[in-house]
């Protein structure tokens, strides 16, 4: 029999989401159009209601015959993808209105991404993760696209689909060639079959298809492309809930699956982190365009986050929580900032039309710059706080080049950090400033207030010593 107390424990979240998801189709077939707006606020309850469930059962548990399998660790991240995916969901509405694209099939898209989310983080069998993989995917793939009059944004769905299928392919491939050699899917049966040559080779090509989800090199390829072409709620959306939720699968993965075979892995995630380091901030030096820039800004501070995944499960784990929670606050908070400002042409993307913010939008400019010195890592903002758990992760781990390659990448990412600075507050303005949305707004100062203030203030709750790590302690139990 189906015991309904451990299911509850360990998924709740996701059977709410599949239920939310569920009705919310139903609701559209019988209401049209009429629930294009409604779906918003449904969606967005939805969303938070998982995260109350996720807080709720903070402690996990198995399920499914030990096909899903939770603890603090991937409820942490559960908690904060479920909020970042739902205040996405709620500044999505006023663009998707301006341009003519309201549909109540959004606000699905994002219920059923996350739900896709929430089964990779329960996962505890490579069945259980591929079928979380693709459902996550394959909402993403139409969320890209889903400005369907625009070239751009059906090119970027195209791009994302195409590249997403091969990543899916060797992930898929290289699950198999894991369960060829160790004779089992689950998580832990293979953990104690030990991890052979032939079942190494899968576990490389594992790495490869994870890597491509959280957009790191050389894997990167389409995330500046998809983030410039894709509409920019969507973008917003990516760069946070699924950033998170896909980087703490990577190292659950890691830690969880291959833990015996860290002095194999570890190389590999080492190259991965550096190149993604120096790609992502040599990259993003070039860009005219706000949101290509934050496209390779993501592929270096994923760079960043793997320098933890590195460091191990012993040293990085609670540095991962830790970094991750505050890029993706952060992140959110930049590309609200950007959906935030309007000129007469349309939306703002160049990075020459910020000259004047300062004077026209004083607010938006103050915010918008915590926000880009709390992503640069300077202090006393939340950023740097978060790059100090990475950079120490990765000495204690011994991983002194990756440390190294931490600063400079930092120092080369001030660069054009420090260029929108200069334009925000110093350029003459190239043209009026629209009315600023104050629903998009409130988000930007939020998130300002968070990565500013909040993390700099109570840093050592959230970090060493704090709830990261008692989260990350549940990789122990």
């Amino acid at each position: 029999m189906l015991d309904i107390t451990s299911i509850l424990m360990t998924v709740a979240p996701e059977l709410w989401l599949a239920l939310a998801g569920l009705i919310g189709v139903l609701l559209g077939a019988i209401f049209g159009e009429r629930f294009n707006s409604l779906s918003f606020k449904f969606g967005a309850l939805a969303l938070f209601a998982a995260a109350a469930l996720a807080a709720l059962h903070f402690g996990g548990g198995e399920a499914f015959g030990g096909l899903v399998r939770t603890n603090t660790f991937v409820n942490f991240a559960k908690v904060i993808t479920f909020v970042l995916a739902g205040v996405a969901l709620i500044i999505s509405e006023g663009f998707l209105k301006r341009h003519e694209t309201i549909r109540y099939e959004y606000s699905l898209l994002i219920i059923f991404a996350s739900l896709g989310m929430g089964i990779i983080l329960s996962a505890a069998d490579l069945m259980t993760l591929y079928m979380g993989i693709e459902t996550l995917s394959l909402s993403s793939y139409v969320l890209a696209a889903f400005h369907r009059d625009s070239a751009r944004s059906s090119e970027a769905g195209l791009k994302y689909f195409v590249l997403g299928a091969l990543a899916s392919g060797m992930l898929l491939y290289g699950a198999s060639l894991v369960y060829g050699f160790t004779g089992t899917t689950s998580f832990a049966g293979i953990a104690e079959a030990g991890v052979t040559t032939g079942a190494l080779f899968g576990m490389v090509l594992m790495i490869v298809g994870l890597a491509f989800k959280i957009s790191a090199a050389p894997m990167h390829v389409w995330t500046p492309d998809v983030y410039e072409g894709a509409p920019t709620p969507v973008v917003a959306f990516f760069a946070s809930a699924p950033k998170m939720a896909s980087t703490v699968v990577f190292a659950n993965v890691l830690f969880t699956v291959f833990g015996s075979a860290i002095d194999q892995w570890q190389i590999i995630v080492s190259i991965i982190a550096g190149l993604s380091m120096i790609i992502g901030s040599v990259g993003a030096l070039v860009q005219t365009n706000i949101k290509r820039l934050l496209g390779y800004s993501s592929i270096a501070n994923v760079g960043y986050a793997l320098v933890a995944v590195a460091a191990g499960q012993e040293f990085g784990a609670a540095a991962l929580l830790t970094f991750s929670t505050i890029y993706a606050v952060t992140s959110l908070g930049l590309f609200a900032a950007v959906l935030a400002m309007r000129r007469r042409g349309g939306m703002v993307e160049g990075i020459s039309e910020l000259g004047g913010l300062a004077r026209n939008k004083p607010v938006l400019a103050v915010t918008l710059s915590v926000l880009i010195f709390s992503i640069a890592g300077l202090p006393p903002f939340g950023g740097f706080f978060g790059k100090f758990e990475v950079l120490r992760a990765g000495l204690e781990a011994g991983l002194v080049p990756l440390a190294i390659l931490v600063v400079i990448s930092s120092v080369i990412s001030l660069g054009y950090y420090l260029k929108l600075i200069k334009i925000m507050w110093f350029d003459e303005p190239t043209e009026r400033f629209e009315r600023v949305d104050m629903s998009v707004m409130g988000t930007v100062v939020l998130c300002s207030v968070v990565a500013g203030v909040v993390f700099m203030v109570f840093i050592s709750e959230l970090g060493t010593g704090g709830w990261a790590t008692f989260a990350a302690a549940g990789l122990l139990r």
